[in-house]
């Protein structure tokens, strides 16, 4: 189905990040602070520390595997966010996924004093008692006045011809790898750091900490990525590798001070890297596909969450401590990290030379195009994106316009219009009119503030891809 949500509005686009972001923040914020249950459970259930990371493992893999608790939730928020900001999207999906972070700090100590005031059966009473404020959040996100029923654009399979596509496979076991790793730290960490001599409250506020880190690591990524939207991926794939380093090294601080530091150090990369694996997806899939590929990628994905914590306890059992626990863990992120490098657009680059025929245009798939022709091709399709004052080329025959990303208006527009609405015009000051032409050959200047898309095909071509 298309990706498209109704805009009512400012108003209607702050009462949709507020929202989110407290959805966010119920369903991750909760997940990442049960490590404080971790020791209660383990006393109570006289069960070895693989055995009982199960619970959370599940947990994380049911939810995103079946769709049900928390992804009912949680996949709903990212694909109404993703679809309704067209523009910043990174710097709105680093705020809605804030809440994860605020939600942390605040949980930890709460659930450490509901544990030792009620036990650990009263605090998850309670805890569920707080969940149920998603119901009203999530009836925030309904349109007031939701438009006519309408038949799908697409048939409800298409989004299964997504596994198909090794880019999409690729990004998806990058991901695989990520989820592995990501969750074990907020697992046992504080089972950890208790082991090392620290004290319940001590290992408590350092997970409060790492929340407070990993909410300025994902408004500065947000920020960082807007600046250079087509370096998502490469981004993401940073910010994963020093999480991956991070983590690998925790089990060398010994101190709590020490301890607590690297812990905070993960949290700002950690939540880092989580706004780029929601707002590269449109990048890889396109804008129209979005909503099935999230759900195929967490679906996908779940197996990395369902195995990441029960390895890492089974290798506690094994070795007496969490040294090659957090070890094996930061590999799995580093590997992920490498993967993302095998994803196309991770390295591209726009045209810096604007006088060189045919070459000062950036391809669909993001790759730098520099290949001259002798002679105009038939039947071609340029596309690509513009920078402020950059001039392209367009070669093409019997062409209409497709618009689409920061483009807007429908095929066979007569002049091609970036998301302001202000026209591109040709160097000679007159709109390109897109009646059908022989080998019709224009040059373009972009004269708007900021980037434009643009995408010329001939009536045979199929339905283009989008961009951010």
């Amino acid at each position: 189905m298309p990706c498209s949500l109704p805009r009512q509005g400012d108003i209607r686009g702050a009462v949709l990040l507020l929202s989110c972001f407290m959805q966010a923040g119920l369903v991750f914020g909760t997940v990442r602070s049960l490590g404080v249950f971790f020791p209660a459970f383990v006393e109570n259930f006289e069960s070895a520390a693989g055995s009982v990371s199960w619970v959370t493992s599940c947990g994380v893999a049911v939810q995103q595997l079946l769709s049900l608790g928390w992804a009912m939730i949680f996949s709903p928020t990212m694909a109404a966010v993703t679809c309704y900001f067209k523009r910043r999207r990174s710097l709105a999906t680093g705020f809605v996924l804030m809440g994860v972070g605020v939600f942390s700090f605040a949980l930890s100590p709460l659930l450490q004093y509901l544990l030792e005031t009620y036990s650990w059966r009263g605090a998850l009473l309670l805890l569920s008692g707080l969940a149920l404020h998603s119901v009203p959040c999530g009836a925030l996100l309904r349109p007031r006045n939701p438009t006519e029923p309408q038949e799908p654009s697409y048939p409800f399979l298409w989004g299964w011809k997504l596994l198909g596509e090794g880019v999409f496979l690729r990004y998806c076991l990058a991901i695989t790898s990520i989820n592995t790793g990501y969750f074990v730290p907020y697992v046992h960490l504080v089972a950890h750091m208790r082991a090392q001599g620290a004290g319940e409250w001590h290992a408590a506020m350092v997970m409060s900490v790492v929340g407070v880190a990993d909410v300025g690591g994902r408004l500065f990524a947000g920020w960082l990525s807007d600046l250079a939207p087509r370096h998502t991926l490469m981004f993401l794939s940073l910010w994963t590798g020093l999480s991956g380093v991070i983590l690998g090294l925790l089990p060398l601080a010994t101190k709590v001070v020490e301890m607590g530091a690297a812990a905070v150090a993960f949290g700002f990369c950690a939540g880092a890297l989580t706004p780029g694996v929601f707002s590269a997806l449109p990048g890889v899939v396109g804008d129209q596909r979005v909503l099935p590929a999230l759900g195929l990628l967490q679906m996908i994905e779940s197996g990395g969450g369902l195995l990441g914590a029960p390895i890492s306890g089974w290798l506690c059992d094994l070795t007496g401590d969490f040294t090659a626990s957090f070890a094996v863990a930061g590999s799995f992120l580093i590997l992920g990290a490498l993967i993302l490098l095998t994803v196309p657009r991770v390295f591209c680059t726009k045209q810096t030379n604007p006088s060189l025929n045919n070459k000062a245009f950036t391809s669909w798939d993001g790759q730098s195009s520099s290949r001259e022709h002798k002679k105009p091709p038939v039947k071609n399709i340029s596309q690509g994106r513009s920078t402020k004052d950059q001039s392209f080329i367009i070669t093409t025959d019997q062409s209409q316009i497709r618009t689409e990303g920061e483009l807007s208006g429908s095929t066979d527009q007569s002049e091609l219009k970036n998301g302001t609405g202000l026209p591109l015009y040709e160097t000679n000051g007159q709109p390109w009119s897109s009646s059908p032409k022989s080998l019709f050959r224009s040059t373009w200047t972009n004269h708007n503030n900021g980037d434009a898309y643009f995408k010329v095909a001939n009536h045979e071509a199929p339905p283009p891809r989008d961009v951010i």
